[in-house]
């Protein structure tokens, strides 16, 4: 019996084994056909968060009101908006001229293939459950969508439902609307614009009229959601780069770069060679000793003056004793044991490089290629570069208005308005740049700049007050909250604009005196005893070696030599 039943155990399993692989010959077969009468290459557009976002702040990211598209339809958390998503879809149907939303459910399963390859991830959905899904939440998001056709005068305020009323708001006040609103520009919450379109194109006269009412939708909703508020509406993304809602956001906030501007210049030989910003004076400090270099600097101020003490000086440099002392090799002199210790406070005065502090944070400082962390963003905060003389000017230009003018010291910046909508816009907007973007991350890259300036709730204040910063959050310490929380990239980036603009700032605060100055003082004067005590022992060699001079030449001899050398250049 044992062995009969095992046999026919074995028999079962080799038949279902056989029927799953002619199961899967048959739909690999639908699927290429499907996908070979189409013609227009479909490309993934809607991804799943990356986990290092996700984990981060996943109430960005996932929604708490409804769920559209696949991605979420099984949270039972929304289930409670799906009957809603019916009343939706009940209204799309008797605004339909002539056909029924089941034929529209139909239309959805002749486009199976182009939906699926929409998604990053393989849908388990059977094809009638896919279509009917797509059919419903469409109607649903062109319901909600109707309100900005409204506002911008396309249709009257009566084709609004007053079974979504309590859903939309003309006025976008109500919490409900917003909401849906951050909802429905989520990532993972997306469903492809193809479909938007074809669900509309039976409640207008023609594709034309269908595609201008989506347009308008799709603008107004911009409006309302886009963090950057533009001078001009010209730049209008066309329909055929909208991806989805959130894609078509991306295309009107964030500029397509062009190849990256570099400097070059021919040297004597010929030879073309890149120039670097900072290139001239990296290169002076590396060739010359950093106490030559103090020396250069000081005398050519001194030089421009001809009274008191600097006249004084000048006779005093022309003595054979003085002279010698100022042509001594002082670069290998400071490398002696005990003597380096003067390297660094020579160096923190009189050149205009990093903060030393900051270079201690980063590990790979030295490796130029290697795009940055977030951790390695070294900038001023918005008040110590208001401080150290630096003007804040407003743009209406998005992100590619960030700039810093080096002559008038003063840096631009994008007007940005934030509401209670804005850190998930934002968080979204970058999650989706990190899925599609094969080159710079421009908009990520943005938000670290905007986290590295605004770092307390002064900083939010004073954007505010130069009109930057539009504030319809509760504080000003909210915003400086939003900020700072955006510290997580998906992966390091350079973007050339951004970083020439974060280098020149640097460059700039660096090299204000009272800015030196402090951090001397913090570094050297305050925070090293080793440095005080070897000042100490250099000054009292020095009065040590003076009371040697002055025993064996009478002190007063030697200054009446000056007066007589300055009296002598004078005749």
């Amino acid at each position: 019996m044992s062995s009969s039943s095992n046999q026919s155990k074995t028999i079962t399993t080799n038949s279902n084994l056989h029927q799953d692989e002619s199961k899967w010959v048959i739909h690999i077969q639908k699927t290429l056909e499907r996908e070979l009468e189409e013609e227009t290459e479909i490309n993934v557009s809607i991804f799943g968060v990356p986990k290092t976002l996700m984990v981060y702040d996943p109430e960005c990211y996932v929604p708490q009101r409804v769920a559209i598209g696949p991605y979420h339809y099984t949270n039972p958390e929304l289930h409670e908006m799906e009957r809603h998503k019916l009343d939706a879809a009940k209204i799309f149907q008797r605004q339909l001229r002539t056909i029924k939303l089941h034929s529209l459910a139909e239309e959805m399963m002749k486009v199976e293939s182009r939906i699926r390859l929409s998604y990053d991830r393989q849908l388990s959905l059977r094809t009638e459950t896919l279509a009917w899904m797509m059919a419903v939440d469409a109607s649903f998001l062109l319901e909600f969508l109707k309100v900005y056709a409204v506002k911008e005068g396309k249709l009257m305020a009566a084709m609004i439902s007053s079974k979504m009323s309590h859903l939309v708001d003309l006025a976008g006040k109500k919490s409900s609307h917003n909401a849906l609103l951050r909802d429905i520009i989520m990532l993972e919450n997306q469903i492809p614009f193809f479909v938007l379109r074809k669900m509309l194109e039976p409640q207008c006269q023609s594709p034309e009229a269908s595609d201008d009412l989506l347009l308008t939708m799709l603008m107004g909703l911009s409006k309302d959601l886009s963090p950057f508020k533009m001078a001009d509406d010209s730049a209008v993304v066309p329909m055929a780069e909208a991806t989805h809602l959130l894609g078509y956001l991306f295309e009107s906030i964030v500029p397509e770069m062009e190849g990256e501007h570099v400097e070059i210049e021919i040297d004597g030989g010929g030879e073309v060679k890149e120039k670097k910003d900072g290139e001239e004076d990296e290169d002076l400090l590396k060739n010359s000793g950093y106490v030559k270099s103090a020396f250069t600097q000081v005398w050519a101020i001194l030089s421009k003056l001809n009274r008191g003490p600097a006249r004084a000086l000048k006779r005093l440099s022309s003595l054979a004793p003085v002279k010698t002392v100022l042509l001594m090799p002082w670069n290998a002199i400071t490398n002696l044991p005990g003597l380096n210790v003067m390297k660094g406070p020579i160096e923190s005065m009189f050149s205009c490089g990093k903060n030393p502090e900051d270079d201690e944070k980063s590990d790979a400082k030295d490796n130029a290629d290697k795009p940055p962390s977030i951790e390695e963003i070294t900038i001023p905060s918005v008040t110590e570069l208001a401080n150290a003389g630096v003007r804040f000017v407003p743009t209406n230009k998005g992100i590619l208005s960030v700039e810093f003018d080096t002559k008038t010291f003063t840096l631009y910046l994008p007007v940005v308005s934030l509401d209670i909508n804005s850190e998930v816009v934002l968080r979204n907007l970058v999650a989706y740049e990190a899925c599609i973007a094969k080159g710079p991350l421009v908009l990520a890259r943005y938000t670290e700049f905007m986290n590295g300036i605004v770092d307390t709730e002064e900083d939010a204040k004073f954007l505010r007050e130069k009109g930057i910063i539009l504030n319809h959050l509760k504080s000003d310490s909210e915003v400086a909250n939003l900020w700072n929380g955006m510290n997580k990239s998906v992966r390091l980036t350079k973007v050339a604009f951004l970083d020439k603009v974060i280098d020149n700032v640097n460059k700039y605060y660096n090299c204000r005196w009272n800015v030196k100055t402090k951090r001397f003082m913090k570094s050297y004067i305050f925070g090293s005893w080793q440095f005080l005590t070897f000042l100490a022992t250099i000054v009292l060699l020095l009065l040590m070696v003076l009371q040697s001079f002055c025993s064996v030449y009478t002190c007063s001899r030697f200054f009446n030599q000056v007066t007589i050398l300055g009296t002598n250049e004078q005749n």
